[in-house]
């Protein structure tokens, strides 16, 4: 399996009826998301904190075993033009190195705009700064992962028929 596939790949790799995990790759965290076993709604769901690769893939594959999570979505950190830079590089370079440990496909989705998207809702949500820093990662993660989420379901309608 290639390291990663785009969403069209992916919606014919990733098993329907098993839940997909979201992932917001920072420097510092891994905003986490999770979607029902239908695969129609994302929730977050938690923040891994970044040690090394080992240890973050480690508690990664490990929460991936415990919810039965059947294929996982990286939010690409695409330049505003299109462009891509270091952070995506660091994103392919994630996913090229957590293939060979996890047993399920493994999806990039543009995600610029992500965390700007979700602090304006927390804000116009009242959130405090406190509370925001918190919850902004999985948050991103449950962005990422509903917007590929809306996709799959349009690809595999248009499949269907």
């Amino acid at each position: 399996m290639p390291p990663e596939l785009d969403i069209e790949e992916f919606s014919t790799a990733a098993p329907i009826g098993t839940r997909l995990a979201g992932l917001d790759l920072g420097t510092k965290t891994i905003g986490v998301a999770i979607s029902d076993p239908g695969q129609t709604i994302a929730s977050p769901v938690t923040t891994i904190r970044r040690v090394k690769f080992g240890k973050d893939a480690a508690a990664l594959l490990e929460l991936c075993a415990r919810e039965k999570i059947g294929g996982l979505v990286l939010g690409l950190p695409v330049n505003m033009d299109g462009t891509e830079g270091p952070r995506c590089q660091a994103t392919r370079a994630f996913a090229r190195n957590l293939q060979p440990l996890a047993d399920m496909p493994i999806a990039l989705w543009d995600e610029r705009m992500s965390t700007m998207a979700v602090e304006r809702a927390m804000i116009a949500a009242d959130l405090s700064r406190a509370k925001r820093a918190e919850r902004i990662d999985a948050a991103a993660a449950a962005y990422i992962l509903q917007g590929a989420l809306d996709r799959l379901a349009m690809l595999r309608r248009k499949a269907a028929g």
